[in-house]
């Protein structure tokens, strides 16, 4: 007689069996998770110093920003247009002077509470207040006293020209026609922030504070924070109260702050994201080879220069400074250095920025750079104080650096260590003025050459060189003062020649955006400013 297990153990035998067939298959990866759930793995480089829009300052934090919150309006990723977020429509006076913004009846914050004209009225005072010291208030300053405001030249923030008619009314009077304020109004200082929220931690002035943690963080944005674990993840989960919430299909974005392009390459292979934020130029090369459908290399208004410190000798001089940037075979570096990824930079504004094209390109030549040199008191070198260059600890930077050690040794005599710093120290160094020199990036807020050339005017907070030239602070007035487009490019491209010749700055290489991205991801444009529209992007299994 055959001797048969009872119906339960039976059952139990089953489902063991299934249990261990099912631990005997092929584990599902981050990434397949990822597409079966709708959730991004997304490579960011670095740990956000914070996501309050209006104190960022990094690129890397403003890529998360742009999840949790949104601007009156947007830029289109391929052409940089601006184009209408949560306001839905705008009327411009006939002298442009005059912006009317009318927002989206079912514009909310993610807590459900209605979003209102008078939440941007309140957000622009606190960025523009002068004790709570943003070094981005100057991208309001188009507007009718705001930067009297915001130099503490008049206290009575009514006569800044913002005024709210009703609700879903804003009103903005300029100080002057301004052609691409529509662009401003998409950057992330001109983000609304939670009033009740800012108060409940620390109130309008205060930096740091955790309104802007886990369960605490109220955005307008097409996503809402639900995680932060410092130097491991970030994630965002799509935002029920939304205005355009049906037609976000991503249920969740991780944004993975790894520093390292190498680590994230062999994340990448290993599917751990869908996503890398940078590629080592070695690598770049090898993927070329294979036609890799994975590579990307996307156009990006960018740029890496040197960044001296006109505070401190010897680069309060500028025959030492223009000796530093002359001396440097760029075409050299590129080629060499970085496989010829980053073409070699000439002019401070990156080519196809608008219509506008740079007139005096900056000219090497090393017999020149010797001689300033030597006019300055050091020649061969000799008589330099000791010369550290501060950098970011990424996958370019120390390479690109020990080349320029090499060069200025071989060619000045000048010996020169280098610093490097993880992100936070390293812009933090430069915006406090505590560096001799550095390398410095940036990524154009709007395609328009002056969101580079104003980074050297005398007032501007992300002026970290200690540059102060009337004449040409006075240019960059007169050129957005002009009527006459064709006029105000030439004021620019005569600015920017004299901000190359006296050389606070000195460009060095033009960014791309060269990463790895896996084929489930859909919708991920080419975006000239380097910021995507999230909503926009999905998962679906190749």
């Amino acid at each position: 007689m055959v001797n048969r297990l009872s119906r339960p153990l039976c059952l139990l035998f089953s489902v063991a069996c299934l249990l261990f067939l099912a631990s005997c298959g092929k584990r599902e990866t981050p990434v397949e998770e990822g597409i079966r759930t709708q959730t991004l793995l997304l490579g960011n480089l670095a740990e956000p110093k914070d996501l309050d829009p209006h104190i960022l300052d990094a690129f890397t934090d403003m890529n998360i920003a742009v999840a949790l919150f949104e601007g009156l309006t947007a830029l289109d990723e391929k052409t940089g247009t601006p184009i209408p977020a949560s306001a839905e429509r705008w009327e411009i006076s006939p002298d442009g002077l005059v912006y009317t913004f009318h927002l989206r009846a079912n514009a909310k914050w993610s807590d459900g509470t209605p979003l209102t004209a008078q939440d941007f009225a309140y957000s622009f005072q606190r960025i523009l207040t002068p004790a709570f010291a943003a070094s981005y208030a100057y991208m309001l300053w188009p507007i009718k006293n705001a930067e009297a405001f915001n130099a503490g030249k008049i206290t009575d923030f009514s006569q800044v020209g913002i005024a709210t008619p009703d609700a879903a009314t804003l009103r903005l009077t300029l100080e002057r026609p301004t052609a691409y304020l529509l662009a401003l109004a998409a950057h992330n200082t001109w983000y609304p922030v939670p009033k009740s929220a800012i108060d409940q931690h620390g109130g309008m002035l205060q930096h740091g504070s955790r309104w802007t943690r886990p369960r605490n963080l109220v955005g307008n944005g097409p996503f809402t924070l639900t995680e932060w674990t410092p130097n491991s993840r970030i994630t965002v989960e799509k935002n029920p109260h939304y205005w355009d919430a049906a037609t976000v299909r991503l249920n969740r974005i991780r944004f993975l702050p790894v520093e390292s392009a190498e680590v994230e390459e062999r994340n990448f292979r290993a599917g751990q994201m869908h996503l890398t934020w940078d590629l080592p130029s070695s690598k770049v090369v090898a993927y070329q080879a294979e036609q890799s459908p994975q590579l990307r290399i996307d156009p990006l208004l960018s740029i890496i220069y040197l960044n001296f410190n006109l505070k401190k000798p010897p680069f309060d001089n500028m025959a030492v400074r223009r000796a530093f940037s002359l001396v440097l075979d760029r075409a050299a570096l590129s080629r060499s250095v970085l496989n010829g990824v980053l073409p070699p930079a000439y002019s401070f504004v990156p080519p196809g920025c608008g219509d506008y094209e740079s007139t005096g390109p900056i000219k090497e030549n090393t017999e020149t750079a010797r001689n300033l040199l030597k006019s300055a008191g050091y020649p061969g070198g000799r008589g330099l104080p000791p010369i550290s260059l501060q950098i970011l600890n990424d996958q370019r930077q120390p390479k690109l650096a020990e080349a320029a050690q090499a060069i200025w040794a071989r060619e000045l005599g000048v010996n020169v260590t280098i610093e490097m710093n993880e992100q936070k120290v390293w812009l933090q160094n430069q915006q406090s003025m505590n560096h001799q020199v550095a390398f410095l990036g940036w990524t154009a807020d709007f395609p328009d050459p002056i969101t580079f050339l104003s980074l050297a005017q005398s007032d501007n907070g992300q002026n970290w060189s200690g540059y102060a030239n009337p004449v040409y602070d006075q240019m960059l007035v007169q050129a957005e003062n002009s009527p006459d487009p064709a006029q105000r490019k030439e004021m620019l491209q005569a600015a920017e020649g004299l901000v190359l010749a006296e050389g606070p700055v000195a460009p060095l290489v033009y960014r791309s955006r060269t990463f790895l991205i896996h084929p489930a991801v859909k919708n991920w444009e080419p975006a000239v400013v380097g910021i995507h529209l999230y909503k926009k992007v999905y998962l679906e299994s190749p």
